[in-house]
């Protein structure tokens, strides 16, 4: 049974439990054919909180010590793609699941600077995709923040590293990285294999590996135009990264010391070059296997038939831009920010959504493969940098809004001891590092903001944060922003803000001047009762003041944990517990 949505991809999920096998040969399923006739009933109403599993389920046994780790890391990923991988429904089968799950800033590189250290990004200061430089400030993202503001120094995987763990790191790292040869690798890094950014193009990319401790960079030539189909998607990056990986799985997995690696692929980000590596090669280009041809004209979007992908899958698509417009704080009209022309169509959105789920179809092969190949002492977790829009709230291709469409990922994590089912807690990309750090037995770094999700892998009850908090800086998206190219300048339209968000709402803070110093703040407010996407903005509505009461206080408590970081305080200031589970 299809069910469309966010938070409810994953009840499919687990509904799936029961086909589970028969999902598995779905994977080259296509429009025509292969795939058993799909439920005509209605879909299940869509909830915003995990059912309660039953009382009493069996002791899963004891999470493992000194175990392995790998996180894959997908790119872009929205949770519209989430029922076309069997993959995903197998470890939500076997693990744990999080339907609210979400990225504090659904940017790239603030996101993934986050994940590394457990921060928010006014603490790690990569604030946007690139330095964004020349400014008064210095650089405000990208790498270059990441490395200026001792980040790399901060990041889980060096105290796991210093602890005993091999660390691998395979894909893609953080934006405008470019690995000169000869150079030391990243801090905490035993083995590195960073892919650069012309992966973004799906061939005819660079690549790294270390000998004697230093950088060394390998060319990946793109087939020529003639070469055959089978020998160009050898040449693919998914199916490199997918065999780096691999290869550092058997290298390390039957060693005595533990593992960790992370993979993260380039899919399904959009290409960032005009010209294609191949005539024909779509925006979102996936491998020539999946793609439409004979003998499969719909081509291979995993366990659903790519016609039957939609805008019914993208909530909010064509929703007027109206009764969305911002208020002052007494509730008056303030300007709308939403002003850029609307060029997607109903076609072109299906067409986009159809080929992004062609491209995971090569991240659920990888990961596949990578269940079956690890030990039974490693635990696996899977989630993206970032959600992704495809027209909806009217504001083209991309990412960067608090919606549901762009901070909502998916989270699933399987491994020894954990509790089938879905979890009641709230989980941020900032609580990967003190996970991960838990999981190898070490206490998490006191500079964390984020919470370990272990008590949760045990407990699938166990609820401590009541609210998810975002913040996101405007910047013009100077430089090689690899999200300029295909967003149409609406990553340039949406404000600074700061947001959070609780059980039933939305409540979003935005800065309407784009200066340095100046503020002008309005706001935003969604109703989750009804409907998990943001269809109107009911700020002045004297029946949701209680509510609105209730999250800025919130939004107060966290304001005070983050000023002192506005103040100068270091970068790695303790963060004391209240401010863990602020509101």
């Amino acid at each position: 049974m299809r069910v469309r949505g966010g938070a409810a991809v994953l009840v499919m999920l687990l509904a799936s439990l029961a086909s589970l096998a028969s999902l598995a040969s779905l994977a080259a399923c296509t429009a025509t054919g292969g795939a058993p006739p799909r439920s005509s009933a209605p879909p299940p109403r869509e909830v915003t909180r995990p059912e309660r599993p039953p009382s009493g389920p069996p002791d899963p046994g004891p999470l493992a010590t000194r175990p392995d780790l790998v996180l894959v890391l997908m790119d872009d990923f929205s949770m519209d793609l989430l029922q076309t991988m069997p993959s995903a429904a197998r470890m939500a089968a076997e693990g744990a699941s999080y339907p609210r799950s979400f990225v504090v800033d659904s940017l790239c590189c603030v996101s993934r600077a986050s994940l590394f250290t457990g921060q928010y990004p006014h603490q790690h200061g990569v604030l946007t995709n690139t330095a964004n430089l020349p400014n008064p400030v210095g650089p405000i993202g990208g790498w270059e923040a990441f490395h200026r503001y001792g980040d790399e120094q901060r990041s889980f995987n060096l105290r796991l590293q210093e602890a005993g763990w091999t660390t691998g790191f395979i894909g893609k790292y953080l934006n405008q990285y470019d690995a000169p040869a000869g150079s030391e690798p990243p801090p905490g890094w035993s083995d590195w294999r960073a892919v650069l950014g012309g992966a973004y193009q799906g061939w005819d990319f660079l690549s790294t590996h270390l000998e004697d401790g230093r950088v060394v960079v390998d060319e990946h030539p793109a087939p020529p135009e003639t070469a055959s189909p089978a020998e160009k998607d050898r040449a693919y990056v998914g199916r490199f990264v997918q065999d780096q990986a691999l290869d550092f799985i058997r290298t390390h997995r039957d060693e005595r010391a533990p593992y960790f690696l992370e993979v993260a692929t380039y899919a399904p980000h959009a290409r960032t070059r005009p010209d294609p590596t191949y005539p024909g090669d779509p925006v979102f280009a996936p491998e020539l296997r999946d793609r439409p041809g004979p003998g499969h004209p719909g081509g291979n979007c995993g366990a659903v038939r790519c016609g039957e992908l939609t805008v019914a899958d993208l909530p909010g698509f064509d929703d007027p831009r109206a009764d969305n417009a911002p208020s002052y704080e007494d509730g008056s009209p303030a300007p709308a920010w939403r002003t850029n022309a609307v060029t997607v169509t109903r076609a072109d959105a299906e067409h986009a959504l159809r080929n992004r789920a062609r491209m995971v179809a090569s991240i659920d092969r990888m990961l596949t493969r990578i269940l079956d190949a690890v030990g039974p002492d490693t635990y696996v977790v899977l989630t993206s940098d970032n959600g992704f829009h495809l027209g909806q709230h009217q504001m083209e291709r991309g990412k960067g809004l608090p919606y549901d469409s762009d901070v909502h990922v998916p989270l699933l994590v399987t491994g020894p001891g954990i509790a089938p089912g879905p979890r009641a807690e709230t989980a941020m990309d900032l609580d990967l590092a003190p996970t991960f750090e838990d999981l190898a037995g070490l206490r998490p770094a006191r500079y964390r903001s984020g919470i370990s999700l272990v008590p949760s892998l045990r407990d699938p009850q166990r609820q401590r944060r009541r609210y998810a908090f975002f913040e996101h800086t405007w910047a013009p998206s100077l430089g090689d922003d690899p999200d300029r190219p295909y967003s149409g300048g609406t990553i340039d339209e949406i404000p600074s803000y700061v947001a959070v968000r609780g059980p039933s709402g939305l409540l979003v803070r935005l800065d309407l001047d784009s200066s340095w110093e100046g503020v002008a703040p309005a706001w935003e407010f969604y109703d989750y009762s009804d409907l998990e996407w943001e269809r109107t903005n009911t700020y002045a509505e004297p029946g949701n003041r209680a509510e609105i009461a209730r999250l800025k206080r919130a939004l107060a408590d966290f304001d005070a944990c983050a000023a002192p970081y506005a103040a100068g305080a270091p970068r790695d200031l303790k963060v004391t517990a209240r401010c863990r589970l602020v509101g």
